[in-house]
């Protein structure tokens, strides 16, 4: 599925969560196995960079509760 290309009917949404506008073949990402549109690839990327940091978040956060600690 991740080597499929990705097609903006596919897009679980109309319009970009950043902006509001309507969704740009050109701007597409895949999350959670579902196709997301954004207006813009500056859009999609803003949303990439967020997810890498809560993922980051979240992962700091595992290691710390496995190890009986917590992270701040």
């Amino acid at each position: 599925m991740a080597d499929e290309p990705m097609r903006i009917e596919d897009a679980v949404n109309e319009t970009c969560p950043w902006s509001g506008k309507p969704i740009a073949a050109d701007s597409l990402t895949r999350y959670a196995g579902a196709v997301v549109g954004f207006c813009n690839p500056g859009c999609r990327d803003k949303f990439a960079s967020a997810i890498g940091h809560f993922e980051a978040a979240l992962a700091e956060r595992r290691l710390a509760s496995s190890m009986g600690g917590t992270a701040e």
